[in-house]
């Protein structure tokens, strides 16, 4: 069977890289909107109708609206906004997340793709909190750089035009509320909210994610090893997973660190520093804010649902 695709919002950031990834395939028929018609309502409804999944690649109020005008009990939804992503009756689309995650969105009408910022913490603190050995009270910061790329056309045509005289670090968000939060707090099993500190770098896209950690804090204080081993633990049960564990190692840097490293693929990789003599720990994840962070997220969720290989159109 040819399942039809349609793209709602194939000309933004993430359509377009969604639809490079799908170009070709055989198993597929991508359903497209003229240019002109792309604000016309009735257009997009039938469109959004006749597709077996529709994508929703959409500003948050346009996302409800187009998964409003689905009429049909058939089409199912990916979609890449934040709109959905702790709603009732949609299912997380981060599929490495538990050993349940992939079966659960295979089998999914309605995804939510994850936020490209809340991957990485939800990546490496959900294992320690299932394992406990961190509490979910814990108080928690997280730290984030991410590629000009994740914050739309807007940003990404100021940072290009600006070039080299663009700030090389800018953080954002200092009122502590960003909009990926619920999610963070919600899928990394947080009984809090995490103080969260985003960046931009003048680079086009990857990521990294930091979550330092006081240990001594803690009434039952763990080694760095059993935080790896816990985390390490968690996905080497998970199938197809595209997430993986770096070794442990106490080094004072290392090349991988790169938030640029992963660009154009779907790999996530995670790391665990730790002095143990300080009781202090770092949890670090890095993956492309346009890869894994978003459209090859939605890809490896389509694959899933429409029950074809895991990798098919995504590079690990």
């Amino acid at each position: 069977m040819v399942a039809k695709v349609f793209i709602d919002g194939e000309a933004g950031t993430t359509g377009l890289q969604i639809r490079d990834r799908l170009a070709g395939r055989r198993d597929l028929t991508l359903l497209s909107i003229p240019p002109e018609k792309r604000k016309d309502k009735q257009v997009r409804a039938t469109l959004l109708n006749e597709a077996d999944v529709a994508i929703l690649c959409l500003p948050d109020d346009a996302a409800r609206e187009s998964a409003s005008l689905i009429e049909n009990f058939t089409t199912r939804v990916i979609d890449a906004s934040t709109a959905h992503r702790v709603a009732e009756g949609w299912t997380y689309g981060f599929a490495e997340m538990s050993k349940s995650q992939g079966a659960a969105i295979a089998g999914a009408r309605f995804v939510a793709n994850p936020g490209c910022y809340p991957q990485g913490p939800i990546a490496t603190l959900r294992p320690l909190i299932e394992a406990g050995l961190l509490p979910a009270d814990h108080p928690v910061t997280v730290n984030a750089i991410s590629g000009y790329t994740g914050g739309g056309r807007t940003m990404i045509e100021d940072y290009q035009a600006e070039g080299e005289e663009a700030a090389a670090f800018m953080p954002y968000a200092l009122g502590f509320n960003h909009k990926h939060l619920p999610e963070m707090k919600h899928y990394s099993k947080l009984a809090r909210d995490p103080l969260f500190q985003p960046a931009v770098g003048n680079f086009a896209q990857g990521m990294l994610t930091l979550v330092p950690l006081q240990l001594w804090t803690l009434p039952k204080t763990p080694t760095g090893a059993a935080l790896h081993a816990a985390i390490a633990d968690h996905y080497a049960g998970i199938k197809d997973s595209f997430v993986d564990v770096a070794p442990y190692a106490a080094i004072d840097k290392t090349p991988e660190l790169d938030p640029e490293i992963y660009n154009n693929t779907n790999r996530m990789r995670l790391h665990v520093f730790a002095n143990d003599a300080r009781a202090q720990a770092l949890l670090v994840a890095v993956y492309d804010n346009l890869g894994k962070g978003a459209s090859g997220a939605a890809v490896q969720n389509l694959n899933l649902m429409l029950g074809v290989a895991a990798d098919t159109s995504l590079a690990a």
